[in-house]
């Protein structure tokens, strides 16, 4: 070794091994664009949201706006990441659900005043009526969720749901017509006109045949009485959201009233393990393909025994899944891909599945006609004596109180798209099996007794 070589003296080591500043330079506009590429507008990281927004405008500008499934997956995503963005950076009103309403309803304000292109609304349109996409995600929550719950938990909860559920429907009828009657409204108008259509569970398995009913029971066109009953229905799910945004504000003012997406107490507070059932693993690929499988099967053999029996496919797939979580018909390991999936979608799918129902099926001309302030003050009523009453009574039989008036909540809702956005606003997802619960169980029994009294209160 020489040491007289000049390499060898630490002043031409130290030098050797100083940083390239050309190298740190290019790692540190590395590690800047990383952050920058990090920030998320919902799910999209910014970068992707500003290229996705300039190449959709340039498509519409085109004309070359298709409808196929990636442009209509990118068309949805920011407009319904764009509007729930929005809507959490507005103070105070960001805490009653002011992401669900937005996303809900603003992009359908929007089309009615004609300050979205035509292009978009057309494109959005034609994607959201041929994928049907809104049941893909109503499966895949529940059965996201159904399969994630512990047995013990499910099993207290659909037994112990209906006594909420029934206490504040009759709450609601009573609150509802009261107040309508002391506005002015006619005690049968109040009920039938406005409470009921409530919580009837939606538009096409609550407002429609309730029109249907009423025109054969009344002998009137149902045209008219449809559109009545509609206005209702909007006004509701709008307070709907509201209550349900302020409950999860208060859960977290008060921890002791929330389970955080449970519904039911249990011995120690926690969900217990049932005896002899492994944890469900970690997720691969493959488990949450086999979630994703079966969800679709499940959904599909509720739309043939609609197709069949005339039972509503929602509710039969709810059924299934139950019965296949009871029965330990479903692996550990797919659970564990069926939990990836519902978080999957509760978390990326939400909120552009609202504005694809928004821009496709919502009529906001309905909704500003019954922007009278008797209609307003009926519906809130209702709305609210249905959800305190479920605060209340799950508390009495040991459920959560702000979980259960949560699922009083979506009674109120707009059926399935309304159970969406009401979770989304009280982020609870979790609780969609009992939300559908509510809406087509509680909705079936709401239209049947309805038509009931009024065929003998005629």
């Amino acid at each position: 070794m020489n040491r007289d070589n000049p390499l060898n003296s630490p002043a031409q080591a130290a030098l050797h091994t100083r940083p390239d500043p050309a190298a740190q330079t290019s790692r540190a506009l590395r590690e800047r664009w990383w952050r920058i590429f990090d920030i998320r507008i919902g799910a999209l990281p910014l970068p992707v949201y500003v290229l996705l927004v300039g190449v959709l405008a340039a498509m519409a500008a085109r004309g070359k706006l298709a409808a196929d499934l990636p442009t209509g997956i990118a068309l949805v995503a920011v407009g319904g990441f764009t509007c729930a963005e929005l809507a959490r950076r507005i103070p105070w009103i960001r805490h009653i659900g002011a992401t669900s309403i937005f996303a809900a309803f603003l992009p359908s304000m929007l089309i009615y005043y004609g300050w979205m292109p035509a292009p978009i609304v057309k494109a959005v349109t034609l994607y959201t009526n041929t994928s049907n996409f809104l049941y893909l995600f109503i499966a895949a929550i529940i059965v996201g969720s159904v399969l994630s719950m512990d047995r013990q938990t499910l099993v207290k909860g659909f037994v112990r749901i209906f006594i909420p559920l029934a206490s504040g429907s009759v709450a609601a009828a009573i609150v509802g017509t009261t107040v309508g009657m002391a506005l002015g409204l006619d005690a049968r108008h109040a009920l039938f006109m406005v409470v009921v259509p409530i919580m009837a569970g939606g538009v096409g398995e609550g407002a429609l045949p309730l029109s249907a009913g009423y025109a054969q029971i009344l002998g009137a066109a149902q045209g008219p009485i449809f559109a009545q009953l509609l206005s209702a229905v909007m006004l509701g799910n709008i307070a709907a959201i509201c209550c349900a945004g302020l409950l999860s504000y208060l859960g977290t003012r008060r921890p002791a009233w929330t389970g955080h997406g449970r519904l039911t107490r249990t011995a120690d507070n926690d969900e217990a393990v049932v005896a002899g059932e492994a944890p469900s693993p970690e997720p691969d690929v493959g488990s949450v393909a086999a979630a994703g499988a079966t969800a679709i099967a499940l959904y599909l053999l509720g739309v043939l025994s609609q197709q069949l029996f005339g039972w509503p496919a929602p509710v039969v797939m709810l059924v299934l899944v139950v019965a296949a979580q009871l029965f330990h018909l479903v692996s550990p390991r797919v659970r564990g891909g069926a939990r990836f999936m519902y978080g999957f979608f509760s978390t990326a799918v939400t909120y552009p599945l609202m504005f694809a129902i928004s821009v496709a099926m919502t009529p906001w001309g309905q909704i500003v006609a019954a922007f009278h302030w008797v209609n307003i003050v009926t519906v809130v009523s209702t709305v609210l004596a249905m959800t305190a009453t479920g605060f209340f009574v799950g508390r009495l039989v040991g459920m959560y109180p702000v979980e259960t008036a949560i699922v009083n909540a979506t009674h109120s809702g707009l059926g399935g798209t309304g159970d969406v956005a009401i979770l989304t606003a009280a982020n609870r997802m979790e609780l969609m099996p009992f939300a559908q619960i509510a809406t087509r169980i509680g909705g079936a029994c709401t239209v049947l007794v309805a038509l009931t009294v009024l065929a003998y209160w005629k």
